[in-house]
């Protein structure tokens, strides 16, 4: 059971690769991701349990120095997060669709895991600093309400570090668009 994750960030490739494997060898963990994204930098995500993850980032922190650009410990974080970090999130049925843009991934999975706990929405997507010049967003969907409420409360985790880009809300979103979004 995944009781929490660890995202690090840093801004050199080689540093990244030393520290994913240090932060592995560290503690009982898993590693969920660890790749370079745009621009230049490294990302490194793991679970496990809380404690473990803790050292493990405490440790991968201490290595990076410098070269560190962000890190996070998120404790019980929601199924749908994880999920979607895998890439293995699926939609059924669409209805009105919520967007959160950051230029923090580590910003973009902490409103994705506020999101969904605060209302009854899903992950469409959560796109995490590939090909779109290092920014993350994730795309909800659910009843209007409740994108409302989701957007708000998953705008915290920008505002509050000032790295919320842009947010929307589409009611009833085109057919032809929705595909595209799958």
């Amino acid at each position: 059971m995944i009781n929490a994750i660890g995202i690090i960030e840093l801004n050199s490739i080689a540093k990244g690769i030393t520290v994913a494997d240090a932060m592995l060898k560290a503690s009982t963990v898993t590693l969920l991701e660890s790749r370079p994204i745009c621009p230049g930098k490294y990302l490194t995500i793991i679970h496990g349990d809380v404690e473990s993850v803790k050292n493990s980032i405490d440790i991968g922190k201490s290595l990076a120095k410098a070269y560190l650009v962000d890190s996070l410990v998120i404790p019980n974080i929601h199924t749908q997060v994880v999920k979607a970090i895998t890439g293995v999130s699926s939609v059924e049925k669409f209805k009105a669709i919520g967007v959160l843009e950051f230029f923090s991934i580590t910003s973009s999975i902490l409103s994705a895991d506020f999101a969904v706990k605060s209302a009854n929405v899903d992950i469409v997507e959560l796109r995490l600093g590939i090909a779109i010049g290092g920014k993350s967003f994730v795309t909800l969907t659910g009843d209007v309400s409740a994108i409302q409420e989701a957007i708000k409360v998953g705008k915290r985790a920008g505002v509050e570090n000032g790295l919320l880009f842009e947010s929307t809300i589409i009611d009833s979103p085109d057919q032809e668009l929705l595909k595209k979004l799958v």
